[in-house]
């Protein structure tokens, strides 16, 4: 379930109609309500079981035991459809991921499940993960035309996880969090922030997700998809700085018209970019 799908769960059906019809005057108004919520929603997550746990009991701990029985119910199906070759290549990935979603630089390093390994070691391993949803895999582009996916490079990617909440219980993310001003969306160097960005995007747009680097690594643009034969950079801001270094480098190059930076902050459109609040990011087409 996207964030929408989880207010209309929870009854917050004024909140989504002001959502779904893009009503920024309104929408702003009640920006510390859908804060609130975001702030559950990347804890609680989107899996239905969870979800209706949360909407029945808003008991946080009973929503922790469940997405830990979840994560437990996938591992001990590893053994039972992962081929015995495969089953503790599968293991490591699973285990290691999300750890390296919290380094600055969240590209998979295969050096960092064991020391000398290569990709060719782990390629089906991940390739499972990937098929059965259990993961998400971005690639990186080395250019911005079209089609994009001509520019792909196959060697640089991304793992996200199916779930935000399910990847914060897999991070063993406390309850305290939520109540701690906007440290949720910094935690893990910003990882739970891209994970529930992601999953906005995969949920409401039929679309490839791709992420950007220049040649010498020192500018990323966090995803890039292709919209209605239009290139759009989208920058994820966890905290409070808003400078756009790298995206900016990324227009100036490229000199793409829609340009996204999401963050905690309010809707603004300035002449090269267009700041979209982290809860209106599912729907991005409506504000650019």
């Amino acid at each position: 379930m996207d964030y929408i799908e989880f207010l209309t769960a929870l009854g917050e059906n004024e909140l989504v109609s002001l959502l779904i019809n893009a009503d920024i005057d309104m929408i702003s108004v009640f920006k510390d309500k859908y804060q609130r919520l975001l702030k559950e929603y990347i804890y609680v997550g989107g899996m239905p079981e969870v979800v209706n746990s949360y909407v029945t009991s808003k008991d946080y701990n009973e929503v922790r035991k469940i997405q830990i029985e979840l994560l437990k119910s996938y591992e001990n199906d590893f053994s039972k459809h992962v081929p015995k070759n495969e089953l503790p290549k599968v293991i490591q990935i699973w285990n290691n991921f999300n750890s390296q979603l919290a380094r600055e630089n969240k590209k998979f390093i295969f050096g960092a499940i064991k020391e000398s390994a290569r990709a060719s070691e782990y390629e089906n391993a991940i390739n499972w993960l990937v098929e059965t949803g259990l993961l998400y895999k971005i690639n990186r582009v080395n250019d911005a035309k079209i089609p994009l996916e001509g520019y792909i490079d196959y060697s640089a990617f991304k793992l996200y996880f199916l779930d935000v909440g399910l990847l914060s219980a897999k991070n063993s993310m406390g309850t305290q969090i939520i109540l701690e001003g906007n440290e949720i969306f910094k935690e893990y160097k910003g990882a739970l922030t891209e994970q529930y960005v992601l999953e906005q995007i995969k949920s409401n747009y039929d679309i490839p997700i791709n992420y950007w680097t220049n040649k010498t690594a020192t500018s990323e643009v966090d995803f890039m998809v292709q919209f209605m034969d239009t290139i759009i950079p989208i920058e994820v801001k966890s905290g409070e700085n808003l400078h756009s270094k790298s995206l900016k480098v990324f227009v100036d190059k490229y000199n793409t018209k829609n340009n996204i930076r999401t963050s905690m902050t309010d809707y603004k459109k300035e002449e090269w970019l267009v700041n979209i609040p982290l809860y209106l990011i599912g729907n991005f087409d409506k504000y650019i």
